[in-house]
């Protein structure tokens, strides 16, 4: 079993910054793959960023391409996102994700909101 915990949201004035942490507990589970995605009230879920555990490569939607960075500490077994230039439009709860197979990346950014493991969330709020 895989547990995810996120934090770091909060309210911010538009153009502003936020970072978002998840650390995993992973204990005996593989994990190759994890993720961020968001949702806003009355909206689908909307997959944002994904990372390769083994070579942390990284894909982004074209959302928040330039605006928002992916990046991981394996030892530590932290996720983030680095969230710059944020507008009203991103107000969500945004949730890490983890995938347990090998090659989960290839599913693609908009697969990552079913990702098999996925935390509580934090609130994010961009103030107009």
């Amino acid at each position: 079993q895989v547990y995810l915990v996120e934090s770091g949201g909060g309210s911010v004035q538009a153009g502003g910054s936020l970072r978002l942490s998840c650390v995993a507990s992973i204990g005996n589970s593989d994990v190759y793959c994890m993720g961020w995605f968001r949702q806003a009230p009355g909206k689908e879920r909307e997959g944002l960023a994904l990372i390769d555990r083994q070579d942390s490569s990284t894909t982004y939607a074209d959302s928040v391409t330039g605006r928002f960075s992916i990046s991981q500490v394996i030892a530590n077994n932290t996720l983030f996102l680095e969230m710059n230039s944020l507008n009203p439009e991103d107000t969500a709860m945004y949730y890490c994700a983890a995938h347990s197979q090998r090659g989960g990346c290839s599913a693609g950014v908009p697969k990552i909101p079913r990702f098999g493991f996925r935390g509580q969330g934090t609130q994010v709020t961009v103030l107009a």
